[in-house]
């Protein structure tokens, strides 16, 4: 129950109109790893990617892209059982960071937009930077409201059979 709401979720925010690198897909990819055996967090990345991608369309970075976002999720299962404000806050960095440097390198290897050498990296990731504000800021605000959201709701219904679902 809980990937499919995950799913849904990164599937809307994906095909809704947004500012560009502010979705709560690192957000979930990281939430996936914590609660979410790895296998099925990894899995459940590259659906939310494919279903998404198959109707906003393939790219030439997809493997970046979809492959941080797997990252990301493995990334989160370092966190299991050791929720706090402090787990939350590094990992939604480090998943920003990830993503950033994947996807970027990307950019750089295969879009010929830069040149292939050192000079044109640095070109690259400093275009980019302007976006890591939007990707940081996001991975910050959902995975609060994800993670906060979750653990407000299990403290809540600990006692009861939903909690064994959740």
């Amino acid at each position: 129950m809980l990937a499919y709401f995950l799913i849904i979720l990164g599937v809307a925010s994906r095909l809704i109109v947004h500012v560009p690198n502010f979705t709560p897909v690192i957000a979930i990819a990281l939430f996936s790893g914590v609660y979410l055996k790895k296998k099925y967090a990894v899995v459940l990345m590259l659906a939310l990617m494919a279903i998404t991608d198959v109707l906003i369309g393939f790219h030439n970075i997809m493997f970046f892209t979809w492959g941080s976002f797997a990252l990301i999720a493995v990334l989160g299962t370092t966190m299991k059982g050791k929720v706090n404000f402090k787990s939350v806050f590094s990992g939604s960095l480090l998943a920003a960071i990830l993503f950033f440097v994947a996807t970027n390198f990307g950019v750089w290897l295969v879009s010929g937009m830069y040149a292939r050498s050192l000079a044109g990296l640095v070109t690259c990731f400093t275009m980019a930077i302007p976006f890591f504000r939007y990707t940081a800021a996001s991975a910050f605000i959902y995975s609060f409201v994800l993670f906060g959201g979750y653990e407000l709701i299990a403290s809540r219904i600990k006692s009861t059979r939903l909690a064994t679902a959740l």
